[in-house]
């Protein structure tokens, strides 16, 4: 049982509120550009699908699930917050060096698109600890490889996203 936990359950939970701020955006963004159009390099900085209404929304609910989990997990408020901030940054980043290597927008970057957000969540709040083991950091890394896809997709069937990536 305590495989089950350390391995599945709290790496869930310590995820969630990336995951969670990574979806937002999807649901309730939209709006004017994050970066109101601007270039470098003739190109654009984001693209706009990168929003100011769908960051903020990220971030309030990555929060929220913070907020959620503390009374159960108490250190898991702080770390909320550097993963939230961690998962829109690594996101943003990859948007940026889509735009700057040329993709078209809406393309897909496939290792990027689905592990930027988490490899940077990861790492802005890691100096909070509370990382699970490296058992269930692996079991991770395969959710989310399963999970954003199949995620993406379902936006996409529901007329949430226009590709399904």
């Amino acid at each position: 049982m305590n495989y089950l936990i350390d391995i599945v359950l709290y790496p869930i939970i310590y995820i969630l509120p990336a995951y969670v701020a990574n979806g937002a955006p999807v649901l309730f963004g939209g709006g004017k550009p994050l970066d109101f159009n601007r270039k470098i390099n003739g190109k654009r900085i984001f693209g706009d699908h990168k929003t100011i209404r769908g960051t903020i929304s990220s971030l309030i609910a990555g929060i929220i699930i913070g907020l959620i989990e503390y009374p159960f997990l108490h250190f898991m408020l702080g770390v909320a917050i550097l993963l939230t901030i961690g998962a829109n940054i690594g996101d943003l980043l990859g948007s940026f060096i889509k735009r700057q290597v040329a993709f078209k927008p809406g393309k897909s970057a496939p290792l990027l698109d689905q592990y930027g957000f988490f490899i940077l969540a990861i790492l802005i709040a890691l100096p909070l600890g509370h990382l699970p083991d490296l058992y269930g950091i692996i079991f991770l890394i395969i959710l989310t490889g399963i999970m954003h896809p199949l995620t993406n997709l379902g936006a996409y069937l529901l007329k949430l996203k226009d590709v399904p990536w």
